[in-house]
């Protein structure tokens, strides 16, 4: 008998995935779901990224193998864009690493830093994309707390009390997901100073900076942080291009360096139009960008409303593309409100238990639906709650 390789045994079917068979079934039957469960931006890029794609497409000689370190503007356009937005100087020949989105860079930081057993320390509660590639390379999880009591910030005191001896590699994520916690350059000084006392890489998550967030900030504002930790920073939410699968790695020369040996082993590089249309993305204007946040701004209030109608509570100072939200204590989980508000009100929300234990008793709310949608799913909320 054929058997998959061991490696599966310790990860499952993306949530997500299985959930929204279960939504395309619902929709079969004529329920109409409302999906406020995926973050996948629906507004679309600047339409001179647009035009640039389209142009480059119809063009005879870019259809070939591309380079493995992604074409030169597009390294200069990712410097260019660090610099312009997060005050951070780098090299674009050494110190950049285009990738075909940055959820693929968890996967090749973790194959070019992880050996079997290794540690790895993950968020509780996080992307689950952590754990599951950590397990898929054979790695040791570690999980460290985030709680609402210490603002979903790490424990650092409490990991230093905790066995680090094999631990090699450590995943943050601000501005958070699934929590929306904002970052803080304070934040980030005691997490290089942690990295650096005990050798183990901080990898930081950067897609968020950009979404309902004043200030952004990349872990590389620390100084001297270039040495011990590598930075993902993806143009999924911060240009509305999900489905496009753009994203860099930044770091010192000789992480990005490994980083490409396992990347050149596994992909072809990317469409050149692609990454043409991105370093035109790059340049969008500052307009732009507060365009899209008032949009987000406006959607955020009627999640707002929502979460109030379902009872649930949260932090205004969330950042990002969620609101998240703490259940009412007359519901055990937030899977069991979820699915209250999924099958008798027609409305997918995201139970936090799929990003750890710590998340059992919170929902998440995506805002990444149009607001004549979000009214909707407002109103069947507010039926559901009358009833």
């Amino acid at each position: 008998m054929v058997r998959p390789a061991d490696r599966l045994n310790n990860v499952s079917e993306y949530y997500f995935s299985q959930k929204l068979k279960e939504v395309d079934r619902m929709n079969d039957e004529g329920k109409k779901v409302i999906n406020l469960g995926i973050g996948s931006p629906d507004l679309p890029p600047s339409q001179a990224t647009l035009d640039v794609m389209c142009e480059q497409t119809q063009r005879s000689d870019v259809h070939g193998y591309q380079p493995y370190v992604g074409i030169p503007e597009l390294r200069k356009a990712f410097a260019d864009w660090y610099r312009r937005w997060y005050q951070v100087d780098l090299d674009p020949n050494t110190e950049v690493q285009p990738l075909i989105g940055s959820k693929e860079g968890i996967l090749h930081i973790s194959m070019a830093f992880l050996n079997p057993g290794d540690g790895v320390l993950l968020p509780n509660p996080g992307y689950p994309t952590y754990s599951s590639v950590s397990e898929l390379v054979g790695a040791k999880p570690y999980y460290y707390d985030l709680l609402e009591s210490n603002e979903w910030q790490p424990d650092f005191e409490a990991l230093e009390k905790s066995d680090l001896s094999r631990v090699k590699l450590m995943w943050i994520n601000y501005p958070n997901m699934p929590t929306g916690a904002p970052a803080s350059l304070e934040l980030f000084e005691k997490t290089v100073a942690f990295g650096k006392k005990h050798d183990i890489v901080i990898c930081h998550d950067n897609p968020y900076s950009f979404i309902l967030n004043d200030k952004p900030l990349s872990i590389l504002n620390v100084e001297g942080a270039e040495d011990i930790c590598i930075e993902l920073n993806s143009m999924s939410k911060s240009h509305n291009m999900p489905g496009w699968r753009i994203g860099m790695a930044v770091s010192n020369p000789q992480f990005i360096s490994w980083v490409l040996k396992v990347k050149s082993n596994i992909d072809s590089g990317m469409f050149r139009p692609l990454q043409l249309a991105a370093v035109e993305a790059l340049q969008n204007p500052e307009e732009w960008y507060k365009e899209m946040n008032r949009v987000y701004r406006r959607r955020r209030e009627l999640a707002e409303t929502m979460m109030q109608l379902l009872n649930c509570t949260f932090d205004k100072k969330q950042t990002g593309l969620f609101l998240w939200g703490k259940i009412p204590d007359d519901y055990k989980s937030g899977k069991d409100l979820a699915d209250k508000v999924l099958y008798e009100a027609n409305v997918f929300l995201t139970p936090g238990f799929i990003f750890g234990s710590n998340g059992e008793k919170y929902i998440r709310i995506s805002l990444c639906c149009n607001e004549s949608m979000l009214s909707e799913a407002l109103e069947r909320i507010r039926k559901l709650i009358k009833n």
